[in-house]
């Protein structure tokens, strides 16, 4: 015959089970979110490549230059949007520290455990862990720029990363998120099944964060050029 203890306990762990059930779809769902986002960011602010008018007709798009008069863009628009993005990671951020290691024996314990076995998702999930570490105190800073100073052009976005020394920032956290979004992809996608090719999805995961960097890095590059021959103070770019 049960106590009121048991009864109680077993209350308790069937809603502490709900709960952990809820938050690991939360964190997959903003999970997905943030790293869908990232695939489609970085070839917006890959269009820098082909010319500086290119990068200007996409920000005005984004922006809703078509609802405006003067065909100009909103830029309050892009402070919204970072506003919800940094929401979204805050959420995202709460729900995957709930499987952060705490203390430095569980890190001895991973690399340990690395060391012994040869697992590719365990080190998926140390880079994973790593990556996420960086981008708590990186991500922040970046919205909180994009929130502060929304304008984006292909001369002010170039001030940013050349004058403003910007590029210090961009040269750590793009490793960081290509990285952290690809492998959380793919970890989503193993855990709720959507792919049965587990090998092939790793494949796919390293094939985009390769290619992500390369046009990332080319973007940064040409920001830099840009911006190197700009002088100060900087006219917004016109067509």
């Amino acid at each position: 015959m049960r106590t009121l203890t048991d009864t109680t306990a077993l209350f308790q762990q069937k809603v502490a089970s709900a709960w952990s059930a809820k938050a690991d779809r939360l964190q997959s769902a903003t999970g997905i979110l943030l790293g869908c986002f990232l695939l489609v960011h970085l070839h917006f602010e890959s269009s820098i490549l082909f010319g500086k008018e290119a990068f200007y007709h996409v920000v005005q798009f984004l922006e809703g230059g078509m609802f405006s008069e003067t065909g100009h863009g909103y830029p309050l628009l892009t402070s919204i949007f970072s506003i919800f993005l940094l929401v979204v990671v805050l959420v995202h951020a709460a729900f995957a520290l709930r499987r952060f290691p705490a203390q430095i024996g569980q890190w001895r314990a991973l690399r340990s455990q690395m060391q012994v076995v040869n697992h590719s998702d365990t080190r998926v999930w140390f880079w994973q862990l790593v990556s996420g570490f960086i981008l708590f105190f990186l991500v922040p800073v970046h919205l909180y720029t994009m929130i502060a100073t929304p304008e984006i052009g292909p001369h002010l976005s170039a001030e940013r990363v050349y004058h403003d020394k910007a590029w210090l920032l961009y040269i750590v956290l793009l490793p960081a998120v290509v990285i952290h979004a690809m492998f959380g992809l793919y970890r989503v996608a193993v855990k709720w099944g959507i792919g049965a090719n587990r090998n092939g999805l790793r494949k796919l995961a390293h094939v985009l964060v390769v290619y992500l960097m390369v046009i990332g890095l080319l973007s940064l590059a040409q920001y830099m050029i840009i911006g190197s021959e700009l002088t100060l103070p900087v006219e917004p770019f016109r067509p």
